[in-house]
């Protein structure tokens, strides 16, 4: 009888052994947790599969885009009010990549540009004061072509890189260009703004070396 037990709680063990084993494979618990942070671009694009890919196992990417999400505070979506940014908090990321900018080349939104700065700092102290302390990465966004969205490139050019540039200095962060390498290539965005398969598969390889 007193080896049935013994059998009996070895399996039970072997059992709990393999139950958590099976927890951490398919959870990423262990693995360097990425958060991609973003507007429709990185909700709808297939740029953080792709980064996944590139990265493999030792990485657990995990998207958490808001379509028409902006880094202007004042704008009908911004992202530091949106639900995904709560989850991507409590993903308590060990690396965190912040592709916006996007949707504040909108011509309405574009008027609270001089915002931008300080309301992107203060998304950004948001994560910065996780426990995780994750390493943060500020994406230039793509380049915009001709689309129907009302989003203007030279917007990107004129305001939102630049400003995406001062708040990196200021903070002492990393950046990552996506829009020179995707400049020439229209042909790689399905309406002028979100990137094709080819498009995505580039800011993630772009995003990739920054690692």
């Amino acid at each position: 009888m007193t080896i049935t037990r013994t059998k009996l709680l070895a399996v039970c063990i072997a059992a709990i052994i393999i139950s958590l084993t099976l927890i951490v494979v398919f959870s990423g618990t262990g693995a360097t947790r990425v958060a991609c942070i973003g507007d429709s671009i990185t909700q709808f694009s297939t740029y953080p599969n792709d980064l996944q890919t590139m990265l493999g196992t030792s990485y657990h990417v995990r998207e958490f885009g808001v379509s028409g999400s902006t880094v202007l505070i004042n704008s009908f979506t911004p992202y530091i009010d949106q639900r995904e940014f709560q989850k991507a908090k409590e993903f308590l990321p060990n690396i965190v990549i912040i592709l916006l900018g996007t949707n504040d080349a909108r011509a309405d939104y574009y008027q609270s540009i001089a915002n931008f700065v300080a309301d992107y700092e203060q998304l950004v102290r948001e994560v910065q004061a996780l426990e995780s302390k994750p390493k943060i990465f500020l994406v230039k966004p793509p380049p915009l072509f001709d689309n129907e969205l009302d989003l203007s490139n030279a917007n990107i050019l004129e305001g939102v890189i630049p400003g995406i540039e001062q708040v990196a200095e200021e903070l002492g962060l990393t950046t990552i260009d996506v829009y020179t390498p995707l400049a020439d290539h229209p042909e790689y965005f399905v309406d002028g703004v979100h990137p094709s398969n080819e498009g995505a598969s580039l800011i993630a390889s772009e995003i990739y070396k920054a690692f």
